[in-house]
């Protein structure tokens, strides 16, 4: 059973930012959450939340990333972004996040 089924989700798993956006773009009320890494293919975590944004500056949005002088709790904030998860994460941590965001506690 896959991840998504246990956390009872429906998942689009994109590996490449730039076709996650161009997906979000095509259909921007289809997502209920974004949760990105910072570091991607093409366009960073931060910069794909900002496109989304520009489109659905309502959808909740969290950002895993390992160390990085780049972001960090004030700066993903001024972004939007719900949550910072640091990795590496595990399920359960990340399914209660999920929650908190998609439930407006975070």
């Amino acid at each position: 059973m896959g991840r998504e089924k246990r956390l009872s989700c429906h998942v689009t798993e994109r590996t490449d930012s730039e076709k996650a956006r161009d997906d979000f773009r095509a259909d921007p009320g289809s997502f209920d959450l974004l949760i990105s890494d910072m570091t991607m293919p093409h366009l960073t975590g931060a910069d794909l939340t900002r496109e989304v944004m520009k489109i659905r500056p309502d959808l909740p949005v969290i950002l895993c990333t390992g160390f990085s002088e780049f972001i960090d709790e004030a700066k993903a904030r001024e972004l939007g972004i719900k949550a910072l998860i640091m990795k590496p994460a595990q399920l359960d941590d990340l399914a209660h996040t999920v929650r908190k965001v998609l439930d407006g506690e975070a």
